[in-house]
C-alpha cells in the first residue's frame, strides 16, 4: 500500500475525551473515528489489525475442533423470554418493534440463539460434542460508554457454544477451549494472565478471564509468584488464617474519638495500627435484610465474596439514615457490642486481641475488645479482598497484584439455557438427555485496544508484529529524487513478492514528519532509503520496538528484512 493513496489521517493532538492511551491513539492514528456514542467507524489502518485478530482466533478455534456460523444481530424476544433474561438483562439490551409490533433486541450474547439452532438440528448423542462459535457484532446499551473500543456500546466479539452429552465430556471442551484461548493470545503477542473469576449474570459454575496487564486495566487480578494459581480480586481465595485469638490483655475502655470516622483517623489518633481495629460495616440486601460484617481494619469488604456466601444477588452498603437507626450513631462509629444485628465476619477477624471498634454512639469507640469476652460470633468467612503478600491459597508462594483487562472469558454452563430452552438428545439407550453447555467470548476490537494499552511510548503504538496492520514501513526520504525512488520502488515490490506487508510512504513530506508518523503509527520495522545511504548502497532498519538501527546493503535488504519477518510470526505459531 501507497501511504499517498491510503486513507490514513493522522493527528497531532489527542481529543479532550479520550482518556485512556488506546483511545488517544486510535483517534490520532486514524484508526476509528467517531460515529456516536460508543460506536465507532473502523479506518482502513485499525481494520486491518483487527482482522489479523481475527485471523489468529480463526485459526485456533478451527485447530481446536469449533465450527463456525454467523447468527443474527436482531434476535426475537420469544427466545430471550424462553431463558428468562428478557426481564433480567436490563436496559443494556437494546428492545425495539418492527412493523408488525413484535418484539426484537439487538443480541449482546447468543446463548438463546445457539441453544434454539442445537435443539432443532442436534437429536442424537452421535452429533455431541460440537462446538459452535461465531465472530459478529453485538450491541450493549452501556449507560455510560467510554474508553473508545475498551467500553463501547457496539463492539466486535467471537463467542463459541460447546454441547456434551454430560459433565466430564463438558469438561473437556472447556479445557480445549482454556488451552486454544492461551494460544491465541499468545499468538496476539499479549502479556496476560489467566485467572479464575465469577460467573456474573452469565451463569454457570466455573469461569476463567483472560486479562491482558496493563496498568489502565479496571479490573484488579492477584497471580501467585511461585505456582500457576491466578484470580481476579472478586474471585480470589484466601487461605484460612486458622488463628486462635489471642488473650486479652486489656480491659474494655469507652474512649472519646470527637470527630474521627475513619479507620485512618482513629487509628492516628489512638496511636495504634489498622490491624488493630475491627471495622463494622452495615450491609442491606436485595431482600431488605440488615446485618453486620465485620473486617480487620486494613482491610477492604468483597461484595461478590458476601453476595455469594448470602445467596443473593445484590447487595449494598446501607445509608446513613439507616446506620443511626440500627446502631444508634452516625456512620463511622458502628461496633459489634451490643448490636443487635446478624454478625458475620471474615477470618482474619479471629486474630484480634484487644482491638478497636466503633461504641455505637457518636464521637465513641472501644479499646481492648476482645472476641468472646466482649461480644461473641458464630459466622465467620473468607469475606476481603486479596492484597499483594497474602499467602497463596495453593502453594507457599506468596500473591503479586495487577492491573488487568479483560479480553476473554470461558464459562461452564451446564444446563442453564439448554434446560430452560429444551435442548435435548437421545443417548445409546434412548433415553433423552439435557446437553451440557459451555460459552466462550473473546472481545475481538477490545483485543487490538488492550494490544495498545500494552504496547507504547511518548511517540506513539508499538504493535506487536502479528496484528501490526503492516509489517514494514519504507519512508522515501526524497521521492523526487529518482534514484531514491527507484531504489524504494524495488525494494517495496521485493517485499511484495515475499508475502511481507509493506506500507511505502511516498509522500513529499519532511523527514521529521515522516519519522514523527512512522513512530506514531507503529508499524514493528522501518526502511529509511535516503540518498546518502544509497551512496554507500544502504539503507537504515530500525526496530520500533527498543529502535535498534542497524544498515543493510541495498541488494540484500529485502531477503533480510523478510526473513526476519517470516521467522517472528513463525516463532507465534
Amino acid at each position: 500500500m501507497r501511504y499517498s493513496q491510503y486513507l490514513l489521517p493522522t493527528t497531532k493532538e489527542s481529543p479532550a475525551d479520550a482518556e485512556v492511551i488506546s483511545h488517544q491513539l486510535m483517534l490520532r492514528t486514524g484508526m476509528i473515528r467517531k460515529t456516536s456514542a460508543g460506536i465507532y467507524t473502523y479506518m482502513p489502518f485499525g481494520l486491518r489489525a483487527i482482522r489479523k485478530v481475527e485471523q489468529i482466533i480463526r485459526e485456533e478455534m478451527n485447530r481446536a475442533g469449533a465450527i463456525e456460523l454467523h447468527m443474527p444481530m436482531v434476535t426475537p424476544s420469544e427466545l430471550w423470554q424462553e431463558s428468562g433474561r428478557w426481564e433480567q438483562y436490563g436496559k443494556e439490551l437494546l428492545r425495539f418493534n418492527d412493523r408488525k409490533d413484535n418484539a426484537f433486541c439487538l443480541g449482546p450474547t447468543h446463548e438463546e440463539v445457539i441453544t434454539d439452532i442445537v435443539r432443532r438440528e442436534i437429536r442424537s448423542y452421535r452429533q455431541v460434542p460440537i462446538n459452535l462459535y461465531q465472530i459478529q457484532t453485538k450491541f450493549r446499551d452501556e449507560i455510560r460508554p467510554r474508553f473508545g473500543l475498551m467500553r463501547g456500546r457496539e463492539f466486535i466479539m467471537k463467542d463459541a457454544y460447546s454441547f456434551d452429552l454430560d459433565d466430564a465430556a463438558a469438561d473437556a471442551s472447556y479445557d480445549k477451549m482454556y488451552q486454544a484461548y492461551r494460544r491465541i493470545f499468545t499468538r496476539l503477542g499479549l502479556k496476560f494472565r489467566a485467572v479464575e473469576a465469577d460467573t456474573g449474570n452469565i451463569g454457570g459454575s466455573a469461569s476463567h478471564e483472560f486479562m491482558v496487564l496493563a496498568e489502565s486495566g479496571e479490573d484488579a487480578i492477584v497471580s501467585c509468584n511461585s505456582c500457576e494459581y491466578a484470580a481476579n480480586v472478586e474471585k480470589a481465595e484466601l487461605r484460612d488464617p486458622q488463628s486462635v485469638t489471642p488473650p486479652a490483655t486489656q480491659t474494655l475502655q469507652e474512649v472519646a474519638t470527637p470527630g474521627k470516622k475513619s479507620i485512618l483517623d482513629v487509628a492516628a489518633f489512638l496511636k495504634c495500627a489498622p490491624q488493630q481495629m475491627i471495622k463494622t460495616l452495615i450491609v442491606t440486601t436485595e431482600k431488605g435484610e440488615h446485618l453486620a460484617v465485620l473486617l480487620r481494619g486494613d482491610h477492604e469488604l468483597n461484595e461478590i465474596k458476601l453476595s455469594r456466601y448470602l445467596g443473593c444477588n445484590e447487595l449494598a452498603l446501607a445509608d446513613e439514615e439507616t446506620v443511626q437507626k440500627l446502631t444508634g450513631a452516625p456512620v463511622g462509629f458502628a461496633g459489634p457490642i451490643g448490636l443487635k444485628l446478624r454478625l458475620i465476619a471474615d477470618r482474619a477477624v479471629r486474630g484480634i486481641a484487644d482491638g478497636v471498634t466503633g461504641a455505637n454512639r457518636a464521637d465513641l469507640h472501644y479499646t481492648g475488645v476482645n472476641l468472646g469476652r466482649d461480644f461473641t460470633l458464630t459466622e465467620f468467612a473468607d469475606l476481603r479482598e486479596a492484597v499483594a503478600g497474602d499467602p497463596c491459597p495453593r502453594c507457599a508462594g506468596a500473591l503479586e497484584v495487577w492491573r488487568g483487562i479483560e479480553v476473554g472469558h470461558v464459562f461452564k454452563l451446564g444446563t442453564k439455557y439448554s434446560e430452560a430452552l429444551c435442548a435435548r438428545v437421545l443417548d445409546a439407550d434412548g433415553k433423552e438427555r439435557t446437553l451440557v453447555m459451555g460459552c466462550y467470548g473473546i472481545g475481538v476490537s477490545r483485543s487490538v485496544a488492550a494490544a495498545i494499552e500494552q504496547n507504547y511510548d511518548a511517540n506513539g503504538i508499538i504493535w506487536p508484529l502479528p496484528i501490526a496492520p503492516f509489517q514494514v514501513l519504507i519512508c522515501v526520504l526524497n521521492p523526487k529524487d529518482d534514484a531514491v525512488r527507484e531504489a524504494a520502488e524495488t525494494l517495496y515490490a521485493e517485499l511484495l513478492a515475499q508475502n511481507i506487508e509493506v506500507l511505502l510512504d511516498d509522500r513529499d513530506e519532511r523527514p521529521g514528519s515522516k519519522f514523527a508518523d512512522a513512530d506514531l503509527i507503529g508499524i514493528p520495522l522501518r526502511i529509511t532509503v535516503g540518498g546518502r545511504g544509497l551512496k554507500d548502497g544502504v539503507v537504515e532498519l530500525q526496530a520500533r520496538a527498543g529502535g535498534e538501527r542497524e544498515l543493510l546493503q541495498l541488494a540484500e535488504a529485502s531477503a533480510a528484512i523478510a526473513g526476519r519477518v517470516q521467522t517472528a510470526l513463525a516463532a507465534t505459531v
